[in-house]
């Protein structure tokens, strides 16, 4: 009696059970839009409030990385035949990152308020705007999920999360630039091998805010409009964004400008952190014809360590993410040809805060990975 079908069955029912419990692990995204309040509470309630103003930081760089350690790496894929198409049509994995746009619109006003009450200290305050600021960087991951797809529900809800952190230019540079020019020359959001953070950010604010604008403007033209006109979507995006400074400005004076542009600088930085790390010393070699190899796998820094990866509905699987860019968060696999980062990205980005040290540990990574083909590092 062969024994091979009842292997295979039970293989099947294995998945099956694990990439259900998985299914609500993604319920762990929510957690940052529940931290400030949260955090509030002990505060108050331990007398240290303008110390838990600081506490989103700690939890993310801090907590997470270690709990990363503890709970270990998850490489589970789901079988592309029985799995993937029942996983894209379920309502729930959507559910979650329309209901993220929807409450960080919430606790952003909230958190005004809390602020303008006049319960933290000017330490304090600072701290409850780099701690909000910290969520609006998570939510700017939601909205990269978002603008991925095709409905004009969830790209539309991408792009006024966006606008709530005054970085709207990433929804047309990052689909028409980053995803074209990848681990090249090219593409601002690729760090190259030895190139530091600090060297690294200046270069991808100027250049991905200017590269959007251009790309919108080329689109247009195409289509025969001028590029100043109501059809240029950064226009309606970035008319969102002064909306709302202006109301915060009208409803809380300056404290209010400076907390709602505040938040937004952290939010942008952490996602250009992310961005240099995600392809720190990567490329795609050039063909004789001219033109770059197709953009695979190997062109990004994987990571699998359970715990961030749905805190980040799957944004460490990125290689998969490159590849097929429309695959849905709870459908990216992970491949085994892909680099794969030390840690998840959680501590890779508090790593990358100091050049030395990330030297240390990525750079004979990127060597290793290119051995026998040295010129690739230039």
């Amino acid at each position: 009696m062969s024994t091979k079908p009842l292997t295979l069955g039970t293989e099947s029912a294995r998945r099956k059970v694990l990439l259900t419990l998985k299914k609500y692990s993604y319920l762990i995204a929510m957690v940052p839009l529940a931290l400030p309040p949260l955090l509030l509470a002990a505060g108050q309630a331990s007398g240290w409030v303008n110390l838990f103003a600081w506490g989103v930081p700690v939890v993310v760089f801090g907590i997470i990385p270690i709990l990363d350690l503890l709970l270990g790496k998850d490489a589970l894929n789901p079988d592309e035949e029985v799995d993937t198409p029942r996983m894209n049509t379920e309502v729930f994995y959507k559910f979650i990152t329309l209901g993220w746009v929807a409450a960080f619109a919430v606790l952003l006003v909230w958190s005004m308020f809390v602020l303008a009450s006049g319960t933290f200290s000017v330490a304090g305050g600072i701290g409850w705007i780099f701690s909000v600021g910290i969520v609006g960087g998570l939510g700017i991951n939601v909205a990269h999920e978002l603008i991925h797809k095709d409905g004009k529900l969830e790209t539309w809800a991408g792009g006024f999360l966006l606008s709530l952190v005054c970085y709207a230019g990433f929804k047309v540079e990052h689909l028409r630039g980053h995803h074209v020019h990848v681990s090249t020359p090219e593409d601002a959001s690729s760090s190259r091998y030895n190139q530091s953070l600090y060297n690294f950010l200046p270069q991808a604010y100027a250049r991905n805010f200017m590269n959007a604008w251009k790309l919108e403007a080329k689109r247009l033209e195409k289509k025969g409009h001028k590029a100043f006109s109501w059809r240029n979507e950064l226009i309606w995006w970035y008319s969102i964004s002064a909306l709302a400074l202006v109301a915060f400005t009208v409803a809380f004076g300056w404290l209010g400008a400076a907390f709602f542009l505040g938040q937004s600088f952290i939010a942008l930085n952490l996602l250009e952190i992310v961005n240099y790390l995600e392809h720190y010393g990567l490329h795609r070699r050039k063909l004789e014809n001219g033109r770059y190899e197709r953009t695979g796998p190997e062109h990004s820094w994987n990571s699998n360590y359970f715990l961030t990866n749905v805190f980040l509905f799957h944004l460490q699987r990125h290689s998969d993410h490159h590849a097929w860019a429309k695959r849905r968060y709870q459908v990216l696999r992970h491949h085994e040809v892909a680099p794969q980062l030390p840690a998840g990205y959680a501590a890779m980005v508090v790593l990358a805060m100091i050049p030395p040290l990330w030297r240390k540990v990525m750079n004979p990574r990127v060597e290793a990975y290119y051995e026998g083909e040295e010129h690739q590092l230039v």
